[in-house]
């Protein structure tokens, strides 16, 4: 294997990562006000009686479902279009907050708004598509 050197601009991809840090945290301190708040106890990660609490929840949990392919599409992506896929990884984390905020008004359809995030993620899947291949040799 030859050495790689990471692009002067992988900065862009680093920022975007402590982004996403902060946006979890936002989520999380969100179910934390909501546990209190719908009286739901830890363990549960759910209730069986507040809707409310359960899309705050979900909205959360989601996120979580599909971050660790968004940090491995923007950190791999980000080796050869760093930029771009700094670019569409902000797109992705501004969704999220949407998606969440939607989910936060107790019409889980309202989640919806946050769709543009698949930009964001689609974008990172092709980039990394695009240095698998161009690492590869393929083209």
């Amino acid at each position: 294997m030859s050495g790689y050197q990471l692009p002067g601009d992988y900065g862009y991809v680093a920022f975007v990562v402590a982004g996403s840090w902060g946006v979890l945290n936002y989520l999380g301190f969100r179910v934390m006000q909501a546990r209190k708040k719908y009286d739901v106890q830890y363990p549960k990660l759910y209730s069986e009686t507040s809707h409310e609490f359960n899309c705050i929840q979900r909205a959360h949990q989601n996120t979580l479902e599909v971050y660790p392919q968004f940090l491995g599409f923007l950190l791999l992506g980000g080796l050869q279009l760093p930029r771009l896929s700094a670019a569409f990884g902000v797109v992705w984390l501004l969704s999220r907050i949407v998606y969440a905020h939607g989910y936060y008004t107790f019409d889980p359809a309202k989640r919806n708004r946050g769709a543009f995030g698949y930009i964001g993620f689609l974008g990172l899947l092709v980039n990394t598509v695009l240095f698998g291949l161009n690492t590869t040799g393929f083209i």
